[in-house]
């Protein structure tokens, strides 16, 4: 086990009033258990290279992505169910007419907005959100560090963002 995984193990103990807090906010009680479970194995994870300054932030910053990732998840899981429900007992799943039309108008402007980001925007975005690549290993991919990373997959979520409410 790294140094790092290991101190970030200690600090997720020392830390888990505040940690349970935090992700109480976010997610429903029922799934905080999971995260913190997740969140133990994400740490074990964790390489000494490259070495982190601030461990409790990192730790409270990965807490952060496992209880959006979890959330995500279990949108995603209702989604599916209310398909499957609506398959399964008959209910009209059809949107009206007016929803697709706007649906429709959404993604255009979604698309659009994403062919138009400027390089290395657009590889960095694509490497990370369809590829599913970490940001650590686009940075290294790449030869960027990872707050570039981290720069571009924001400006291409707030542009795509603001095609998506016409803006």
């Amino acid at each position: 086990m790294s140094t790092n995984a290991l101190d970030l193990s200690r600090l997720i103990q020392s830390e888990r009033p505040s940690l349970l807090r935090m992700l109480c906010r976010v997610l429903d009680r029922s799934m905080v258990d999971d995260a913190l479970q997740t969140l133990w194995l994400r740490v074990q994870k964790v390489a000494d290279e490259p070495p982190i300054r601030d461990k409790r932030s990192y730790l409270f910053a990965l807490a952060a992505n496992v209880a959006w990732d979890q959330g995500r998840e279990l949108a995603r899981r209702r989604r599916i169910q209310a398909e499957a429900d609506a398959i399964l007992w008959g209910t009209d799943c059809d949107p009206s007419v007016e929803t697709a039309m706007i649906a429709r108008d959404e993604l255009e402007r979604v698309l659009e907005a994403a062919a138009a980001l400027s390089e290395p925007t657009k590889t960095i975005f694509r490497l990370n959100r369809i590829d599913g690549m970490p940001q650590r290993d686009i940075a290294v991919h790449l030869g960027v560090s990872r707050t570039t990373v981290e720069k571009h997959i924001r400006r291409a979520l707030s542009k795509l963002g603001d095609a998506r409410n016409g803006v």
